[in-house]
């Protein structure tokens, strides 16, 4: 079976991958994520005919790459406790769903903060819990970074897609794991490396921000050392795609990326924005995917 990823993530590439493949360079030897999230290009690219011999992937929110480490070292485990879970959310009467939910949060915010290393498996079956049971699978956490989402009264929620967890984690044994900033990468990266890059989106606009990841922001400014650092990599030789919003949805005047990645190849794409809590203003915009990789079609 093919691999997908195991949850859902507000910005995931899943829809984009026929777009981002005409990007893929056609032989490369590393592989690099700075920012994984849902890893929909990850799983993708491990799944190509020659797959990459050395994988690093890395995001600033610790929860996830828990979850990543779980589902490559303990699959059993975590299987087991998610069956647990979808048995306890099925046999809840509806009406007491949402207070189970709301139990089910608070001790996975208590595992965060209480950083015990031997709760590590049951906060990755919460993080699953959480995203197939929350406001459309968002991660959004506050300042102290306690997961804040509400619960979306699901009827009957997969807690537990076994065939795909098992395939991820045998796709997963060659990927290295790291917790931290994207600049970690740096070393990293030379010039048999496919880098591609998926930051916190700049809002389209003041009020558009729905989501926070971690408790970090990701300003403008972070933006712009963003841009230098791909192209410090970019000079290394790497082979480089970013993904980002198009300021110009918003402002057509508003060229703040193409002025960012003046020296890169810029595309226009079409692609669906899924998180807003209207769904009438849900639809198609452009999102850019920026590469110093000329598009093979």
């Amino acid at each position: 079976m093919a691999a997908k990823p195991f949850i859902k993530w507000v910005g995931g590439k899943t829809q984009l991958l026929s777009e981002l493949r005409h990007h893929y360079p056609n032989t490369f030897t590393k592989y690099c994520e700075p920012f994984v999230g849902g890893g929909a290009v990850l799983f993708d690219v491990l799944q190509q005919p020659n797959p990459p011999h050395e994988i690093l992937i890395n995001d600033i929110n610790s929860e996830l790459i828990n979850l990543y480490q779980n589902i490559k070292n303990t699959p059993d485990n975590l299987i087991n406790r998610l069956y647990e879970l979808q048995e306890e959310y099925q046999i809840t009467v509806p009406e007491a769903r949402k207070e189970l939910y709301l139990a089910k949060r608070a001790s996975y915010n208590q595992f965060i903060l209480e950083n015990v290393r031997d709760k590590n498996l049951e906060k990755a079956a919460l993080f699953i819990y959480l995203n197939k049971t929350c406001f459309n699978g968002l991660y959004r956490v506050n300042k102290k970074g306690l997961f804040n989402v509400p619960f979306n009264n699901a009827t009957n929620p997969l807690l537990c897609d076994e065939n795909n967890i098992r395939e991820c984690s045998r796709l997963l044994q060659n990927v290295q794991m790291h917790v931290g900033d994207y600049s970690y990468c740096r070393e990293f990266i030379d010039k048999n490396t496919f880098v591609y890059i998926d930051p916190p989106y700049r809002p389209l606009t003041a009020t558009s921000s729905f989501t926070s990841y971690s408790e970090n922001e990701f300003s403008d400014t972070q933006q712009i050392q963003l841009g230098n650092f791909v192209t410090e990599m970019a000079n290394k030789g790497a082979h480089i795609v970013v993904s980002n919003s198009d300021p110009r949805n918003a402002n057509t005047e508003d060229n703040f990326f193409d002025n960012l990645y003046a020296n890169f190849h810029i595309e226009r794409v079409h692609a669906s924005r899924m998180v807003n809590s209207n769904a009438r203003k849900r639809g198609p915009i452009n999102e850019l995917i920026i590469s110093n990789i000329v598009s093979i079609f």
